[in-house]
């Protein structure tokens, strides 16, 4: 079996390599620097460099860009956890006086606010942020873009408006709130607001020549919470992990689950790209990946998981533009998901089984359509079409001794259980639908009554 701390194969380290090596090249990048973690452990790092001797390791701090943007996200759903707040509310309520507080925070979070995607002239990145010391100079006055709710539409000035909530919230600047609730339990230590050596320097390449330009390192100031953080491949790892699996010093596993979930229609013509709450989700070669890019005068970065395969890749670049860091980062997962693909766990038995629970497994009719009902390793319930095709979902029990459906079709619906007054199961009911033990049972309540006569061939 794959141990954690297993290494990957000579051959596929190679791959890794050639990968960033000619991503460097083709690109014309001064540095790149890349990482990959399997089962929660680094198991490849590698750099490249226009200077030999100076290539940037795992400790060496690049800007990020919007990657911030998901820790802003999570500093959202801690209070939402805390119920302190709904994602529901408005922001009015939190945070009065914006002048778009009719928005959700879950659309603000999503993106589907309808807001501006940048913040007024001048341009915000390569200014300081004290030319934007107010919200009302982040919003400016054509705050409006789209309806809020009906689209996706990537917004910074959005996330602006998070951040200013977290500070109103919780009594402190966005900068403390992440780094005591996220960054010292996380260990992320070389994650900051501000660069801390060592760290790369930023640089525009010219389009038509290898020649090369200083870009300047901006304080964001209120657009900090969008894309302020500086962070090394090293500590992106550590975040992977977390955005995988959770950590209940952060955030519960079914809180990041929730982030992983589109939470807004795609763009048109994007059916493979979504945004949850805080991070893109992309589906690429039979592989959804979640996580985030970004890019900030000078630097490019990405972020992309493999929850099923349990990979992560980290790249960073120090160049304005002309390397898709984002393409190379997922096929680093691509690499490693391929060559090396996840080795299952044993199947084991349930340690115990509910027999009333048990009873219930098997074939079940909705009409003349065949499903099958599983009992699932968390205790759960699943429910599929026979066939493959169609209606399904997972279904967790609550304390009233319904279910209720976790995704699918019959996600947040209700499933119960119908009793005659012996206590046996007439049927199942979910969401009005009626699953019966046989086709069209007609001892069951099935809407419409059963035919009396009973089912018949042709000739009667």
């Amino acid at each position: 079996m794959t141990s954690p701390a297993e290494p990957l194969l000579p051959g596929t380290r190679r791959a890794l390599l050639h990968r960033i090596a000619t991503a460097q090249a083709q690109g014309r990048s001064p540095s790149v620097v890349a990482a990959v973690q399997r089962q929660g452990r680094m198991v490849w790092d590698g750099s490249r460099s226009c200077v030999d001797g100076h290539a940037p390791d795992t400790d060496t701090q690049f800007r990020i860009g919007s990657l911030t943007k998901t820790f802003t996200a999570v500093l959202v759903l801690r209070l939402r956890d805390e119920g302190l707040l709904d994602l529901a509310d408005p922001l009015e309520k939190h945070l009065p006086g914006t002048g778009v507080g009719d928005v959700t925070i879950h659309q603000l979070l999503g993106h589907s606010a309808g807001l501006a995607a940048e913040s007024p002239a001048p341009w915000w990145e390569r200014t300081p942020g004290s030319l934007r010391p107010e919200l009302a100079d982040v919003l400016g006055d054509q705050t409006r873009m789209h309806l809020p709710g009906r689209r996706h539409h990537y917004s910074n000035p959005g996330y602006t408006l998070l951040g200013a909530l977290i500070e109103a919230v919780r009594g402190a600047s966005w900068a403390e709130v992440l780094r005591t609730e996220i960054l010292e339990p996380l260990s992320m230590l070389r994650t900051t607001p501000q660069e801390q050596a060592p760290h790369a320097g930023g640089w525009a390449v010219h389009p038509w020549a290898d020649v090369m330009l200083p870009e300047p390192a901006e304080d964001l100031g209120l657009m900090a919470p969008a894309g302020q953080l500086w962070s090394t491949t090293a500590d992106l790892l550590r975040f992977a992990a977390f955005l995988a699996e959770g950590d209940d010093r952060v955030l519960a596993a079914a809180s990041v689950a929730e982030m992983r979930e589109p939470s807004a229609p795609p763009e048109s013509g994007d059916w493979d790209g979504h945004y949850g709450l805080g991070l893109q989700v992309i589906r690429r070669n039979g592989r959804t990946l979640v996580g985030h890019t970004g890019s900030l005068p000078g630097f490019l970065a990405a972020l992309w998981i493999s929850v099923e395969d349990d990979v992560a890749a980290v790249m960073f670049a120090n160049i304005t533009s002309g390397l898709l860091v984002g393409e190379v980062a997922a096929e680093l997962v691509d690499i490693v998901a391929e060559a090396e693909p996840r080795i299952p766990e044993p199947w084991r038995p349930l340690p115990e089984v509910d027999q009333d629970l048990l009873a219930l497994t098997g074939p079940w009719y909705w009409g003349t359509r065949a499903n099958v009902l599983r009992l699932t390793p968390d205790r759960g319930l699943e429910l599929q079409p026979l066939n493959g095709r169609g209606r399904g979902a997972r279904f967790t029990a609550r304390p009233d001794g319904s279910w209720i459906g976790l995704d699918g079709y019959y996600a947040g619906e209700t499933l119960r259980l119908v009793r005659n007054e012996d206590g046996s199961v007439s049927h199942l009911d979910l969401g009005s639908f009626v699953f019966t033990r046989e086709p069209y049972d007609p001892a069951a309540a099935v809407p419409g009554g059963v035919d009396p006569d009973g089912w018949r061939g042709l000739g009667s």
